[in-house]
């Protein structure tokens, strides 16, 4: 028996941008359905909106995310960080070049007291991010 836990982002009308902006990152496979696709609205406003997407990229790495409803209010992601961490120094320093480069970095990716190198950042869609590479790479 196997169970994951997955990051599930809420967004205001740019899920797919956003998800399509996390596979050229992560790579793997993005599956997406609509609200008419899943018939989970009958404002036709909503219609061409993200019901579900679900990316399963490279890695191991999962994330899922969705437009919330009009009627709905989207949740802030105050208080919430991804994080990506490991020993792949060559592939972390690129998701954190990818995710950072047109978002706002908070701390540069730099040696930490710990010895890692650590950064972080909140992308163009208002996902924060950190990512701790383990050993003393430069």
């Amino acid at each position: 028996m196997t169970v994951r836990l997955n990051p599930y982002l809420n967004f205001r009308d740019n899920a797919r941008a956003a998800m399509e902006f996390y596979h050229s990152v992560f790579g793997g496979e993005l599956a997406i359905s609509t609200f008419a696709e899943m018939h989970a609205s009958e404002d036709p406003a909503e219609a061409d909106k993200i019901m579900h997407g679900m990316l399963e990229g490279d890695n191991g790495i999962v994330l899922m995310g969705a437009d919330m409803p009009n009627s709905m209010e989207l949740p802030g992601m105050a208080g919430v960080n991804i994080s990506l961490s490991g020993d792949d120094d060559a592939t972390l320093r690129g998701y954190w070049d990818a995710l950072s480069g047109a978002g706002t970095v908070i701390e540069p990716l730099k040696q930490a007291p710990w010895g890692d190198h650590f950064g972080m950042c909140t992308d163009q869609f208002g996902v924060l991010w950190m990512v701790n590479i383990a050993g003393g790479a430069s």
